[in-house]
C-alpha cells in the first residue's frame, strides 16, 4: 500500500539484504531476546554493540528498568478457557495484533544495512505500529513509501527550530499516523562505554577499533557492501552532508529551552495523533492530557540519559491513574519477555514499546532477526496470558500481580 505524496525516488531504496541460511537457522533456534543479544554481541564490534546495549554512567537506571519487572509476581487464575487467547487490541484507534510497538531507535543502519527498513517491515508483517527515529538511516519518505501499517515519526527538538518544524511537516505530508515528541533529551547523556571504546559517528579509526572491525568480518563486509550509513533525515542540518559532520552538529544542538508553550504550538499544528515520550511524573501526564496529547510514554530513554532516574515500571501506575483513560499510556525500558508485557499492562499500560529487543534481532539477522525478536515476544505474551488465565487483553488487570518477596 502506497501512501500519498510519495515519489518514485523512494522506490530506488533497496530493501535490507537477507541473512545467510546459516544465520536464518540460528535465528530459528533462538528462544529468547537474550539469545538474540548474544548473537548481536558476537557479530558486532564491541564498540557498536556497547552503543546499543549500554546506558549512562553507572548504568543504574539501565539495570533498574529490568529489575523492576522482577519485583512483581503473578497470581494466576485457573479454570478459564484460554484455548484460543485473543492478543489483539487497538492502539490510538487502529487495530494491532498485540499491545506492542516497535519504538524509535537511532543508528540501526550501523547494525545492518538499512536496518530501519528491516524493523519497519517486521513490524508491518506482525501487525503492530512502527516509530521512525529522527536519527534513522532511512528517510521519512522512504519508510512511508514502503509501509502499509501504522507508522509514527519520532522528532527531536533542535535549537534550529525551523529544521525540526521541517521534519514534522515532512512526516505530515508523507502520511504518518502519529508524531512522537521526545521530551527527556535536553542534553545528551554521559555514556561512558562509548568513550572507553572510542566510539563515535563516524567511527574513529583507532588501533582498538581497527582491530575490532577486523575481528568481525561479517559485520565489516556488510558495511563495505552497504556503504557508510547516512543520517538521512538530517541532511541539510549543517552545511555538510557528511555523516560525521552532521552527527557532531546534532549532538551540540538539542534545544534545552523546549517548554510547554513550544509543545502546545506543535499540538496545534500537527493534524493527527500526538504522543509525548519521556515522562515519569503523574502531574505532567495530567497536563499533557489537558494539552490534547493522545498518548504519553513513560520512559527514561532506556537508561541512556539520566542515570539514577526512576524505573519506568515503578513510575507507570501513578501515571496511569492520573491519565484515567483520557489518553493512552505506553511504557518502555527493560522489556525482554512477553511476561514483562503482561506485567506492564496489569499496571496500567495500554501497550509497550521495545527498542533494544528489535536492535538485537536486527544486528543478528536483519529483517529476519527483527521479525524473530517480535515473534518471540508475541509467543511469550500469548503463553503468559494462557498461564495467567487471561483469554483477552482486556482481562489483564492489577489482580494478576503480587509483590515479589525479595529477601
Amino acid at each position: 500500500m502506497r501512501r500519498h505524496d510519495e515519489t518514485d525516488e523512494a522506490e530506488t531504496v533497496a530493501m535490507p539484504p537477507a541473512p545467510s541460511w546459516l544465520c536464518r537457522r540460528f535465528l530459528e533456534r533462538s528462544r529468547s531476546i537474550d539469545d538474540l543479544r548474544n548473537a548481536a554481541r558476537r557479530r558486532l564490534p564491541r564498540s557498536v554493540f556497547d552503543f546499543i546495549d549500554g546506558g549512562a554512567e553507572d548504568e543504574a537506571t539501565l539495570l533498574g528498568n529490568r529489575a523492576a519487572y522482577h519485583r512483581h509476581s503473578f497470581l494466576p487464575k485457573t479454570l478459564v478457557d484460554v484455548a484460543a487467547p485473543d492478543l489483539s487490541t487497538t492502539i490510538l484507534g487502529r487495530p494491532a495484533a498485540l499491545p506492542l510497538i516497535a519504538g524509535p531507535t537511532g543508528a540501526s543502519g550501523f547494525l545492518w544495512p538499512r536496518g530501519d527498513l528491516a524493523i519497519a517491515a517486521a513490524a508491518h508483517d506482525l501487525g503492530i505500529p512502527f516509530a521512525l527515529s529522527t536519527s534513522a538511516s532511512v528517510s521519512i519518505e522512504d519508510i512511508a513509501a514502503r509501509a502499509s501499517g501504522a507508522i509514527w515519526f519520532q522528532c527531536y527538538i533542535f535549537k534550529q527550530r525551523d529544521f525540526s518544524d521541517g521534519l514534522i511537516a515532512r512526516a505530515a505530508k508523507a502520511g504518518y499516523d502519529g508524531l512522537v515528541i521526545t521530551v527527556d533529551f535536553p542534553v545528551g547523556g554521559n555514556r561512558e562505554r562509548d568513550f572507553r571504546n572510542d566510539f563515535s559517528i563516524p567511527f574513529k579509526y583507532t588501533a582498538r577499533n581497527v582491530t575490532e572491525f577486523a575481528l568481525h568480518p561479517r559485520w565489516a563486509l556488510s558495511m563495505v557492501r552497504g556503504g557508510t550509513p547516512q543520517l538521512e533525515n538530517l541532511r541539510g542540518f549543517s552545511a555538510s552532508n557528511d555523516v560525521g559532520t552532521v552527527a557532531s552538529s546534532v549532538g551540540r544542538n538539542y534545544d534545552a529551552s523546549f517548554s510547554w508553550d513550544d509543545l502546545s504550538r506543535i499540538r496545534d499544528a500537527w493534524p493527527r495523533k500526538l504522543i509525548v515520550k519521556g515522562i515519569a511524573r503523574p502531574e505532567e501526564a495530567e497536563r499533557l492530557v489537558a494539552l490534547g496529547c493522545d498518548a504519553v510514554v513513560v520512559s527514561n530513554h532506556g537508561g541512556r540519559q539520566l542515570d539514577g532516574a526512576v524505573a519506568t515500571l515503578d513510575a507507570l501506575p501513578a501515571v496511569a491513574r492520573a491519565v484515567a483513560g483520557r489518553a493512552e499510556v505506553f511504557v518502555d525500558g527493560g522489556i525482554r519477555r512477553g511476561s514483562d508485557m503482561v506485567k506492564a499492562l496489569a499496571l496500567g499500560a495500554n501497550a509497550v514499546l521495545v527498542g533494544r529487543a528489535t536492535l538485537f534481532g536486527t544486528a543478528a539477522g536483519g529483517q529476519d532477526g527483527a521479525a524473530r525478536a517480535l515473534s518471540i515476544l508475541r509467543d511469550e505474551f500469548r503463553r503468559c496470558m494462557q498461564l495467567c488465565g487471561s483469554a483477552r487483553v482486556s482481562e489483564i488487570g492489577r489482580d494478576l500481580l503480587v509483590p515479589t518477596d525479595v529477601p
